[in-house]
């Protein structure tokens, strides 16, 4: 199995006998990107070896990197398994550049290390000195000609129905200088990420199949402008929730509940795109586990406040990308500046969810605890089971379903349907159909046999 080639921003090990190497590449790609990942247990080609894990392996990293790279880093650091092999993944960002790694300072060119001379750390510190004002109002790379027209244009119309542009839409010059995303010609950072043609930004979903971060089901990278990634993050959760069915007697004979309620999600995934570091290399993250869905916003939060602050009313709106925040303001995809959290918790509290906001040195995460799957009444799911699967995502418990017999080959349908939080009903259903198709077969008796994945 290979994962990829190196890049500028990405570095493979094979094994952290080169974690001298590692910890100069770590600097290299932080003066060149301002962060990146390294994955010990990789040939440089791609190809996954595995990495002999031991007790103090992740702290011999994690010494190696405060020891050895001024000024401090404070590195995420997790154990995968990647085709079945335990390999060790390390993401890093930082905005205190230059960083020295033993004593010596590193720019990253393709994907090699190259040590800076004087003349040229002189000439990386002035840049630096220069590069003072916010990324979404900085200079983009392209022109009026990189603007998708038809995107602007409906955006326009959205932001009217809104009501909160009073202007219709005449060309797309005048319309950008009118949302300040132009100024003589020159456009910035907003214009291209929520309407360039090419996309600039990405985001990075999963779906794990227990609590931890070890064994992927699925794993997907779109990329897009931001409006677009966000209507992509949603759907994807939305496809991999439960929903529960209430017969009331109502006009409408049946209300979908999801686990949890859509207006806490969307506006999750807004914000994590609103305060996002757009310096930063790292891509936002939506990961769903067996218990618990997450969004990462590679972004800290604001000094000096708390997330509680702002469920109280009592914190200010501090904005990293505040032109970003107006436009997305203008269209309805956020509300009021500083209301993010508290919409969420409101709407969390009112359906019984329990949740959870998250800082660390890399970023902000808001976590959503999924119910026990016993919630969802067993004769219910049985009923409409098979309608669900069609609608939220059908092809994908099939998917997780191979996924998890070629890792355990003896595992019982109802183990599997313990694993992907789904009946184990509409576990052997799928499971027929995978066997009528030809995709699986099952080898032995019910009890000792084991399934093969063709």
């Amino acid at each position: 199995m290979k994962i990829g080639k190196e890049t500028e921003i990405l570095e493979f090990k094979k094994t952290t006998a080169e974690l001298k190497e590692g910890v100069i590449s770590m600097s290299a790609i932080l003066n060149k990107h301002g962060g990146g990942e390294m994955y010990f247990g990789i040939h440089n080609d791609g190809t996954v070896l595995g990495q002999q894990i031991g007790d103090a392996t992740l702290r011999d990293i994690s010494q190696a990197v405060s020891n050895h790279i001024e000024p401090k880093l404070f590195p995420k650091i997790e154990l995968v398994y990647l085709d079945d092999k335990p390999c060790i993944h390390v993401i890093f960002n930082g905005d205190n550049t230059p960083y020295f790694a033993y004593g010596r300072a590193y720019i990253r060119v393709a994907d090699e290390d190259k040590q800076m001379s004087k003349a040229q750390l002189e000439e990386f510190i002035i840049k630096k000195h220069e590069q003072t004002s916010n990324w979404d109002s900085s200079s983009s790379r392209i022109d009026v000609s990189g603007i998708d027209t038809v995107e602007l244009e409906k955006y326009v119309g959205k932001a009217n129905a809104a009501g909160r542009l009073d202007y219709a839409y005449t060309n797309a010059e005048d319309v950008l200088v009118r949302l300040k995303l132009s100024e003589n010609g020159t456009l910035n950072n907003t214009a291209e990420v929520m309407f360039g043609k090419a996309p600039v930004a990405e985001i990075q979903m999963a779906i794990f199949a227990t609590e931890e971060k070890l064994t992927f089901l699925d794993i997907n990278r779109t990329e897009g402008r931001v409006l677009d990634l966000i209507d992509a993050a949603e759907k994807y959760i939305r496809s991999n929730m439960r929903y529960r069915v209430i017969i009331d007697g109502s006009q409408l004979a049946r209300k979908e509940i999801p686990e949890i309620p859509h207006v806490a999600i969307r506006e999750a995934l807004s914000n994590s795109f609103c305060h996002k570091n757009f310096r930063t290399p790292q891509n936002n993250e939506v990961a769903i586990f067996s218990n618990r869905i997450e969004i990462y916003n590679p972004g800290t939060f604001p000094a000096g406040v708390t997330p509680e602050d702002f469920i109280n009313g009592t914190g200010r709106s501090v904005h990293r990308n505040p032109l970003l925040a107006q436009i997305m303001y203008y269209s309805k995809d956020i509300e009021s500046f500083g209301t993010g959290l508290k919409r969420i918790a409101d709407a969390c509290k009112d359906t019984g969810v329990k949740y959870e906001f998250a800082t660390d040195n890399y970023g902000f995460t808001v976590i959503f605890y999924r119910p026990d799957v016993s919630v969802y009444d067993d004769n219910i799911a049985e009923k409409f089971g098979e309608k669900f699967g069609e609608k939220f995502g059908e092809n994908q418990t099939k998917d997780k379903i191979k996924a998890i017999m070629q890792k355990k080959p003896t595992i019982s349908a109802k183990s599997i349907a313990e694993e992907i939080g789904i009946t184990t009903r509409g576990v052997e259903k799928s499971i027929n159909e995978l066997k009528k198709a030809g995709i699986i077969e099952r080898i032995g008796p019910a009890k000792g046999g084991r399934w093969i994945v063709k």
